[in-house]
Order: C-alpha cells, then sequence, then structure tokens
C-alpha cells in the first residue's frame, strides 16, 4: 500500500492519521506540491484533478481524502472508526459534511492567507483573513452545541474528529486558534483528540 502526498497536506494528514489509528504503516511516496510535482503528467494520472493525497493498493487507485479514509477504515484490522449503531453512524457523516461544507472553506481561506503572504512578499489581508475566520466561527458555534455534554461528535471517535483535526492544526500555527478557545466544548473536545498518538504521528510526519 502507497501513499502519495506531501506531509503538510490537511488532506495527506487525514489519511496518516487513520492508518496510525488502524496501527498499519503504509509506503509514504513524497509529492512535492512546493514544485508543482502534483501537476506532473505522472501524479496527474493518479489523481486527475492535481491535488494530494492519492491511495494505491494492489493495483487499486483511489484519490480524495474523504474516500480514501472509509476505504482503509473497512478494510484495515483494528478498532472501526465508523459507529456501529446506525443513529451515530449518520451523526458522523452530518459531521463530516459540515466539515467539508461549512467549516474547511472558510478555514482554509484565513489560514492560506496568511500561510501564503509571505511567499508573496505582502502583507496578509486581513478583511480575508476576517472573514475566514467568521465563516469558521459560524461553524464552531454549531459544533459547540453539538459536542454539549458529549466527548465525541458520534458517540466514540470517529472519521469525524479526524476530518476536522487538520484544520485545527493550522488555525493554531497560525495563530488563528482564538476562535477554538473562544467555545468552551470545541476547545475540549480539540484537547482530547489532538493529543491522540495517532494524530501526533501524522503531524510528527512534517516535524
Amino acid at each position: 500500500m502507497k501513499v502519495y502526498g506531501h506531509p503538510m497536506s490537511t488532506c495527506v494528514r487525514k489519511v496518516l492519521c487513520t492508518l496510525a489509528e488502524k496501527g498499519v504503516e503504509a509506503e509514504f511516496v513524497l509529492v512535492d506540491i512546493t514544485k508543482g510535482e502534483q501537476k506532473s503528467p505522472e501524479f496527474l494520472a493518479r489523481q486527475p484533478f492535481g491535488v494530494v493525497p492519492a491511495l494505491e493498493d494492489d493495483g487499486f487507485q483511489l484519490y480524495e481524502s474523504r474516500a480514501i479514509i472509509r476505504y482503509l477504515d473497512a478494510k484495515l484490522p483494528g478498532t472501526s472508526l465508523v459507529p456501529a449503531d446506525l443513529k451515530d453512524r449518520a451523526l458522523m457523516e452530518q459531521w463530516i459534511s459540515v466539515e467539508h461544507s461549512y467549516f474547511s472553506p472558510p478555514a482554509m481561506k484565513a489560514i492560506l492567507e496568511i500561510f501564503f503572504s509571505p511567499m508573496r512578499g505582502t502583507q496578509p489581508n486581513q478583511a480575508t483573513i476576517d472573514e475566514g475566520k467568521a465563516g469558521a466561527a459560524k461553524a464552531l458555534d454549531v459544533l459547540d452545541r453539538g459536542l454539549a455534554g458529549k466527548e465525541y461528535l458520534a458517540g466514540t471517535f470517529s472519521l469525524a474528529e479526524i476530518t476536522y483535526l487538520p484544520y485545527f492544526q493550522y488555525l493554531f500555527d497560525t495563530g488563528l486558534g482564538d476562535i477554538v478557545k473562544e467555545r468552551s466544548n470545541v476547545a475540549a473536545w480539540w484537547g482530547r483528540i489532538s493529543e491522540r498518538p495517532s494524530w501526533q504521528k501524522a503531524i510528527g510526519k512534517a516535524r
């Protein structure tokens, strides 16, 4: 099994965290996105949209991180990261959809503005950052209510948590973690999930 990607990628980190939760090592093939290797003909044959990650498993090829982590959880041994209970499983899918549709797009808007401005030789555009933070905060308000009285989004630690982890990490890494700290249920949840050995291993690939 091979994972093609870059260790700084949010989506690659989801895959690395899932593998670590399952206790499985895969061969990591570096795709240097800082050099544009994700747009090379060779990689485009694996991922036609030119982004990371991509997975190869005994000739089977798969892309899109949320599809990959579902595949890995279903295939690999170890504790399932999908709840057995139907309602909990539905909640997991709901929160993954919330991340995908309402949280990560505005969060990444702010994160990328801070991250890439120095590379462009410019100061970060505060209006862009504020707009991204506001959108992410609105989703976090919903998340905070959903976590009231709960340790995890869907009963137990699941793929839902894994989809949020990389974006929260970058909020803190770029100095935007206040929108997490201001919401007590979300802050406590982040404290629990960010300390998991699987996540520490996933980000250790980039440190």
